[in-house]
């Protein structure tokens, strides 16, 4: 099958959300433009670390005085009109283009933009090393790339920290995902924790 390429440069939206209650949740990545949507599965540690990573990748740059992220940090944060779809719920409809199995951040200082790219898993299931992925391969892995603003990583970077605290809350004397009826922790010696 052919690889297919969603290129957002930049979207109107790019956001990570969730379907479902917590702890049956699932996470996705999801570029808008226009009416064009695309939705990428991936897992919650996922969205956790791109975000970390994001953050950690907005701060460096801050702090190597790139111009684009430094207006960030010297005026308070103006509502836009991005910001304001912040906390909505994910575009429907809600089409899986692909499961993620790779993850890829960047900085293009030509262009001031930040670079998020997702590959697809391999048929087994196995993540695709981008170094190794062949941009010209037609039949490589599909793939989501999205380049946006350092005030839209920002956003990004704010909205998928929520996202991942809003699930189950941790067990106090385990950090297990407490389930609503509680769970057998292994600090209780298999009783339940509520």
């Amino acid at each position: 099958m052919p690889r297919r390429r969603y290129i957002f440069d930049p979207p109107d939206r790019f956001v990570a959300g969730t379907v479902g209650e917590p702890g049956d949740r699932a996470f996705f990545l999801q570029a808008r433009e226009g009416r064009r949507v695309v939705s990428v599965a991936l897992e919650k540690v996922q969205v956790a670390v791109l975000a970390e990573r994001l953050g950690a990748l907005l701060e460096e740059l801050g702090r190597r005085g790139v111009p684009e992220v430094e207006a960030l940090e010297e005026e308070p944060a103006a509502p836009t009109p991005e910001s304001e779809d912040d906390s909505a719920l994910l575009d429907e409809p809600l089409n899986e283009a692909f499961r993620a199995g790779s993850l890829t951040l960047g900085w293009d200082g030509g262009a001031g933009r930040v670079l998020v790219e997702a590959r697809a898993q391999d048929e087994d299931g196995e993540a695709i090393d981008p170094d190794e992925d062949d941009e010209e391969d037609e039949d490589g892995p599909d793939l989501l790339r999205v380049r946006m603003t350092a005030a839209a990583a920002r956003e990004f970077v704010a909205r998928a920290a929520r996202v991942v605290a809003a699930g189950r809350p941790p067990c106090p004397l385990c950090g297990a995902p407490l389930d609503p009826l509680g769970h057998i922790c292994p600090r209780r010696n298999g009783h339940y924790v509520n």
